[in-house]
């Protein structure tokens, strides 16, 4: 069984955080990516680098999967997986996208679609319904939903 646990933005687990996850809305609706290597849907993200904060990681994947070009972005949680014994640490993200450009060629994005709520084919469905739900909360408690 997977639990997903939500702590402050500013929350530091004893342990490194390993993933930055950004939730994208542009022009009113979600963007949604898919990896080149799968036919399922994520949320955008991935690995903090060594030399990485996770909000320098959070910039670097949401133009590298999505191709954002000015955006505001803002951390709303840092959270946990705990998964077959493991617990693994992110920083959750809110990115509101003005300007979209290409995909770079360096990315493992084959596509993005927008949409008005999660997919049903998605790449982590044990982890990022949990995300995405957090991400309509935080909205809900700015009253910008």
């Amino acid at each position: 069984m997977t639990e997903v646990n939500f702590y402050d933005a500013t929350y530091i687990p004893e342990c490194k955080l390993t993933y930055s996850v950004i939730a994208v809305i542009y022009n009113g609706e979600w963007l949604f990516v898919r990896h080149q290597d799968r036919s399922t849907w994520e949320i955008a993200g991935g690995h903090i680098e060594k030399s990485e904060t996770p909000l320098d990681a959070a910039r670097r994947e949401l133009m590298e999967e999505t191709g954002a070009l000015q955006y505001n972005i803002e951390c709303i949680a840092t959270y946990s997986v705990n998964k077959d014994g493991k617990t693994g640490y992110g920083r959750l993200f809110l990115a509101e996208v003005q300007k979209l450009g290409s995909i770079p060629d360096i990315s493992e994005i084959a596509e993005v679609k927008s949409g008005a709520s999660l997919p049903e084919n998605l790449t982590y469905p044990d982890i990022q319904p949990h995300l995405f739900r957090k991400t309509l909360e935080y909205l809900k408690e700015k009253g910008k939903i």
